[in-house]
């Protein structure tokens, strides 16, 4: 593996790198650096938290004469979050260089930028439209500048910015680099590229390079209607440091984010019809760690960057393999570790298959928690947390003098009982495991029977249900049990722990074309 000091870069670049820990580079950082450096136009595939900013950042860095007070060097990123994350890595490593950066964004008062931009900058981060209001303001030039970067370009043509990009493009000189990183090279990305770059040089990080190492990606199959409490028994089974939790619409950001709440987690949304300054609010605190759910869509978790985020949790499957490729992104960040959980319903089970094969890699199915593992988990967590406050002395005097005057009264261990009831029983109320009752289906032991409303009329053999049966229901095929097919219907047993995800997926479904449904049969239509 190659060492930075194989680059043969500035001293003073060099040690903003070791500040930073660094200690070799990433295969983005490895093939990006040397083709930047020789003035290449590169096009890097690859997703956030691959290193990515620094395989651009570092050459950019490099080259940056700090000698003229004028700007070098532009980046831009599709959201304010992100230019602001690029312009503090840039500024960590370009530190002992004295390199001066800039993020500028709209949401922040265009003066203090100016001001800002007149003391002599040497890169500016920003977002398209806030450095366009400045170009045209003539508050910003580019005429020394030498490289160009877009940063995450699919997300910032997803949000309508290519018009944007094309107008700063103008700005630029005739001579300049051009580099561009994305997770996905749709056409539009392909097209900007044979317009703008001189003969791009091509990087691609394997997603295998990029997830396999640091994220593990699990899978808990769940049913529709009992999805808010498959998810919190995931939670209080999980050691989950700070969590980002994706959901496909802002409404369902809002409902599962009070339903947290008021379960006692500390949960906050994030989604594009919030003020600025109340997006602003959730952010910080979730920084601080005062926040440790993050529940939000895809478009406003784009550039969000925290170190500390441990899990990313997909409420709602991912419409597609990049909206999942960008959604696990958000953890195990540039090496750290970290895990990718996706809420899977039965009728979700093909959206599945399909990610898995776009990103060439099987995620891990795992069951869902027993109510007496996460009661067993809870207790644990539980009984630290009193060690801690016991041992830590910080006793507020009120609760001793109540406890006092309550052993007058009560046994100790019966007050300390009810007052662990009335702190923490909102934790152990779990539901129940039962959500559909089938009763007697005339099956074997341990199985539930299902009528069918089609047989042979529909061309149906056991062999189409039962690969119907393990592709919708996610069950293994070899798990099927007695099949009876008729004319006009048939039967099928499976095991009861897979039968609410056999009912459900297969519920006004089609096989071979033919729509079907099912219910749970009854004794007397045993054959």
């Amino acid at each position: 593996m190659k060492s930075f000091d194989s680059f043969e870069l500035d001293p003073l670049i060099l040690k903003g790198i070791r500040d930073m820990g660094f200690e070799e580079p990433s295969p983005i950082q490895a093939e990006c650096i040397p083709a930047v450096l020789r003035g290449e136009d590169v096009i890097g595939q690859a997703q956030t938290g691959t290193g990515k900013t620094a395989a651009f950042g570092i050459p950019l860095l490099e080259h940056v004469d700090t000698s003229r007070q004028k700007v070098q060097a532009v980046v831009l990123a599709p959201t304010r979050e992100l230019a602001i994350q690029v312009s503090e890595e840039l500024r960590k490593i370009g530190r002992p260089k004295r390199v001066k950066t800039l993020p500028i964004y709209g949401g922040q008062p265009i003066g203090r930028q100016i001001k800002a931009l007149k003391q002599g900058v040497h890169v500016v981060i920003g977002t398209p439209g806030r450095m366009l209001d400045h170009l045209r303001r003539k508050t910003l030039r580019l005429d020394d500048v030498e490289t160009l970067v877009l940063d995450e370009a699919d997300e910032m043509l997803d949000m309508g910015f290519i018009e944007d990009i094309e107008a700063v493009m103008d700005y630029l000189p005739e001579s300049r680099q051009l580099l561009l990183f994305s997770a996905t090279i749709p056409p539009a990305i392909r097209r900007l590229a044979q317009k703008y770059m001189k003969k791009p040089h091509y990087i691609t990080v394997s997603r295998g390079e990029v997830t396999a190492p640091v994220i593990e990606q699990v899978y808990y199959r769940v049913l529709e209607n009992n999805k808010l409490e498959s998810l919190c028994r995931i939670l209080d089974s999980e050691d989950v440091e700070q969590g980002i939790l994706f959901c496909r619409t802002k409404k369902g950001v809002d409902e599962l984010a009070e339903s947290l709440s008021a379960r006692g987690y500390l949960a906050d949304g994030l989604h594009g019809d919030m003020a600025q300054q109340q997006r602003d609010r959730v952010m910080n605190a979730f920084r601080r760690g005062d926040i440790e759910l993050l529940v939000a869509t895809d478009v406003a978790a784009r550039g969000i960057d925290v170190g500390t985020v441990s899990h990313v949790i997909n409420y709602d499957i991912p419409q597609d393999a990049e909206s999942y490729v960008h959604r696990i992104g958000r953890t195990g960040r540039a090496g750290r570790t970290g895990m990718a959980l996706t809420l899977v319903t039965p009728r979700e089970m093909k959206q599945l298959r399909s990610i898995e094969y776009e990103i060439a890699g099987d995620l891990e199915p795992r069951d869902l928690p027993s109510l007496e593992e996460v009661a067993e988990r809870q207790q644990q967590v539980l009984q630290e947390q009193l060690d801690e406050t016991i041992q830590s002395g910080e006793l507020i005097p009120i609760f001793e003098e109540l406890v006092n005057n309550l052993t007058e009264k009560h046994d100790a261990e019966k007050i300390a009982a009810a007052a662990l009831h009335m702190a923490f029983s909102h934790r152990f109320k779990g539901g129940t495991d039962a959500v559909y009752d089938f009763g007697e289906t005339g099956a074997s032991p341990g199985m539930v029977r299902f009528f069918i409303n089609v047989g042979r009329n529909a061309d149906i053999r056991p062999k189409e249900l039962v690969k119907a049966i393990a592709e919708q229901a996610g069950i293994a095929a070899k798990k099927v049990g007695r099949i009876n097919i008729y004319d006009r219907f048939s039967f099928v047993e499976v095991p009861e722990e897979a039968a609410p995800f056999v009912f459900e997926a297969l519920r006004k479904t089609k096989i071979n074309g033919a729509r079907v449904n099912l219910e749970p049969a009854r004794p007397r239509n045993r054959s």
